[in-house]
């Protein structure tokens, strides 16, 4: 009986650990899906570009205080330098520098659905912890 309940509890902690880790993904997904509808809500390109590079650096910021807070696995560092990484291309891409052509301005509404597709890709290819997860969406609310 007593071995029934031990493997019903962690069971249970495995799951929940799996339901709390895509729940900070979609925290993160949902952060560039807002920034996405800002992008579509308005028509003046400049303020396209501003909403998105704002977005960008608002994210590093986040990402660089949870990577700096020590409550983190190596493990997740390694995948938010990743995640840093993707960003940061992205980031490229819109202004037109190291190598990229920058976005047209024509362009900026799909481009802003691009990222939307390219974060939830990379959120679902690198390994964040729940902590690692949660952290990022608690300091992306303070940077708010």
């Amino acid at each position: 009986m007593l071995a029934k309940t031990i493997l019903g509890v962690i069971i249970m902690m495995f799951v929940m650990v799996q339901a709390g880790n895509a729940g900070g993904k979609e925290d993160i997904q949902k952060y560039f899906n807002d920034t996405a509808s800002k992008v579509k809500a308005t028509d003046d390109p400049v303020q396209k570009r501003e909403i998105l590079n704002k977005s960008f650096s608002t994210m590093s910021k986040a990402l660089d205080r949870v990577e700096s807070s020590g409550l983190i696995s190596e493990e997740d560092r390694a995948g938010i330098k990743h995640f840093r990484t993707t960003l940061q291309e992205k980031q490229d891409e819109l202004t037109g520098i190291n190598g990229y052509e920058r976005v047209p301005d024509a362009q900026l509404n799909a481009f802003s659905n691009y990222i939307v597709q390219s974060m939830e890709q990379a959120a679902q290819t690198i390994t964040i912890s729940l902590v690692a997860a949660l952290l990022i969406v608690i300091v992306l609310i303070l940077l708010l």
